[in-house]
């Protein structure tokens, strides 16, 4: 046996030395833990947190590094740092504030550990091999927290962009209509069917007009989804009246060979509306009263 494997740390050394990491940590609890804040505070880390945060924050994270150090384990961890994302992102805390107090704080227990064995360089290296993978797995932690809230954040705030894009307009009883503006793609007009599935059911709507004057172009599958809203749309129970086609979509839809049979379509919105008026079975009449021209009323047909 040579000499490098009798200074192999044992198990049992191990877990000693685990103990004396443990208890020294918790030992310089407030001391490790207020320069971690005065570093945080001197990078302008803590910006926008008041006093009270700082210290209930601070004394959390610093207790649930000491946990997982001491248990190996690390739902704690997940746990706050998933709160912990949650609270930073709303708040629109940077990344460099979230991750960068970690990386001092692991910082702070390294120099802690240094000052310790400095004079005992083997026990100093057996220390950061315990050490450095827990400070190391808590940080990856918090990062992946913080980017899955980030990313969360993100799909809530595009669906809510898409949600007023195509808004599904009550006109009046029975009758919706869908106005869409811009540009169509196979995703948004999957969203854009299941939004209008859902305001038929809650409607109960018989006629929808789905109006596309704002549209500027579909490709082949947007123009297959159009039709297949259609007849979804027909299987709930509401007719669709597609308005507003350019002549630009209708040499696109003609040269793609789409099944348009199934599509009512009309000129323009005020068409639609009209034609919607007759499939609900109201008629427009008109009277002219004395100096004030011409009024346009509907009233619903027996």
């Amino acid at each position: 046996m040579n000499k490098e494997e009798t200074k192999k740390p044992t198990p049992e050394s191990s877990d000693a030395l685990l103990r004396e990491l443990v208890d020294h940590f918790r030992e310089k609890r407030e001391i490790l833990r207020q320069q971690w804040v005065q570093l945080m505070m001197g990078k302008g880390l803590l910006a926008g947190l008041t006093q009270e945060e700082i210290e209930t924050e601070s004394i959390t994270i610093y207790d649930t590094c000491i946990v997982c150090l001491e248990t190996g384990e690390y739902e704690g961890a997940q746990a706050y740092a998933t709160r912990m994302a949650e609270r930073g992102v709303l708040r629109g805390m940077t990344t460099e504030q979230i991750i960068g107090g970690l990386l001092t704080l692991r910082d702070v227990y390294g120099r802690s550990l240094f000052e310790r064995y400095q004079h005992d360089m083997e026990r100093l290296s057996a220390a950061l091999d315990i050490y450095e993978p827990v400070a190391n797995k808590i940080l990856s932690v918090v990062a992946l927290a913080f980017v899955e809230e980030r990313e969360k954040v993100v799909r809530q705030q595009q669906e809510a962009i898409r949600e007023l894009s195509t808004p599904v307009l009550q006109f009046r009883d029975k009758l919706l209509i869908l106005p869409i503006i811009g540009l169509i793609d196979s995703l948004r007009a999957r969203q854009l069917t299941e939004q209008l599935l859902r305001a038929i059911r809650a409607n109960r709507a018989r006629v929808v007009v789905m109006d596309i004057t704002g549209v500027p172009s579909v490709d082949s599958k947007v123009a297959n989804h159009l039709v297949q809203t259609v007849d979804a749309s027909r299987l709930m129970g509401a007719t669709v009246v597609v308005t507003g086609v350019s002549p630009e979509i209708a040499q696109t839809l003609v040269t793609l060979g789409v099944d348009l049979s199934k599509m009512n379509t009309v000129g323009d919105l005020q068409g639609g509306i009209e034609v919607a008026d007759q499939l609900l079975g109201y008629k427009v009449s008109r009277t002219e009263p004395p100096a004030t021209g011409l009024i346009t009323s509907k009233e619903k047909v027996p």
